[in-house]
């Protein structure tokens, strides 16, 4: 399927920084609660995030993470999720986040 270029602005994607990791044990699935600082225009918000197999809590506090912000907000168990964080399979199917390739601003927008 083809999409426009109008479609994909649709798509709010942004980095943001970590700047909170817990683990999540009431999620069906192993997953962390990441809570994410996306700069002064989008602020704090929340994601559940399926990362357990590559990612440990203490090193992902303080990485730049990218996530897509302008999804509803999505009940998973007892936790709201408000944006879906970005990232791509491994030859297992576990989570390898995505992520600038150096340092960027908080809060700057794929293009």
């Amino acid at each position: 399927m083809t999409i426009s270029f109008d479609d994909f602005l649709k798509v709010d994607i942004r980095v943001g920084r970590i700047i909170e990791a817990q683990p999540f044990p009431k999620a069906r699935k192993p997953a962390y609660k990441l809570v994410i600082d996306f700069g002064p225009e989008i602020g704090i918000k929340k994601s559940s995030a399926q990362i357990t197999t590559h990612y440990t809590l203490e090193e992902l506090v303080g990485r730049q993470v990218m996530a897509v912000v302008n999804f509803p907000p999505r009940q998973i168990g007892p936790f709201m999720s408000e944006v879906l964080t970005l990232g791509v399979p491994d030859e297992n199917g576990e989570v390898v986040l995505i992520a600038p390739g150096q340092d960027v601003p908080l809060g700057g927008r794929l293009f």
